[in-house]
């Protein structure tokens, strides 16, 4: 389990789980639009998280600079990036 610390957003926090080939297995927001952020937790849990990341990556909040599916792939790729750095030591 991960857990990724939003910025700008309503939501303060999103848990991810994920598995060693990157499905998504189940994600949680903490705060936010609870309706809303539910359906994209169910919309996208059973993904690979770079087709994911693919899809929500840049979506924005009205004038905010991001949203919560933007923090989500921030999150994911930041998961990613911790995992490739961790099989390169």
């Amino acid at each position: 389990m991960y857990t990724y610390k939003t910025k700008g957003t309503c939501s303060a926090l999103i848990h991810i789980d994920m598995d060693k080939d990157h499905i998504i297995r189940a994600i949680d927001f903490v705060g936010g639009c609870n309706g809303n952020l539910q359906g994209i937790s169910h919309l996208v849990t059973g993904m690979k998280a770079e087709d994911v990341l693919d899809r929500l990556e840049g979506i924005r909040c009205g004038f905010k600079p991001t949203s919560c599916p933007d923090q989500l792939a921030h999150a994911l790729r930041e998961m990613l990036a911790q995992e490739e750095s961790a099989a390169q030591a």
